[in-house]
């Protein structure tokens, strides 16, 4: 399976997508919902579909129980996924600041667009 971009980022749902697609600048980042815990069926069809084990995976979610269950579970299918983590003050990617969030991705090598660095 071929991809157009190295680099995939694991988020739970639509709106920390699209949080996340207001400060990239690589539009080839592909961004994966999971839409809450996976199941082994739904897992297996995201290895196989998106081939996260030849790819860059990172994991962005929520710093709550749910994010929390979702990243231990993803730790495990994908142990060379790269974490990145919002301040828990913020609780969910969705309500970080685009300047804090773009400020997570660099620290992760993700391009990011520059305006959005303080």
């Amino acid at each position: 399976m071929t991809h157009s971009s190295e680099k995939v980022i694991i988020v739970e749902g639509l709106t920390d997508k699209l949080q996340i697609k207001k400060v990239l600048t690589d539009e080839d980042t592909e961004i994966i919902c999971t839409h809450g815990t996976l199941g082994v069926e739904k897992m297996d069809e995201l290895l196989d579909k998106h081939d996260l084990d030849n790819r860059d995976v990172y994991i962005l979610v929520d710093e709550d129980d749910s994010g929390s269950k979702i990243r231990r579970q993803l730790t495990h299918e994908l142990p060379h996924a790269r974490h990145i983590h919002i301040e828990s003050e913020f609780r969910e990617v969705a309500a970080t600041p685009v300047h804090m969030l773009a400020e997570a991705l660099v620290g992760a090598e993700i391009a990011v667009n520059p305006i959005f660095l303080a």
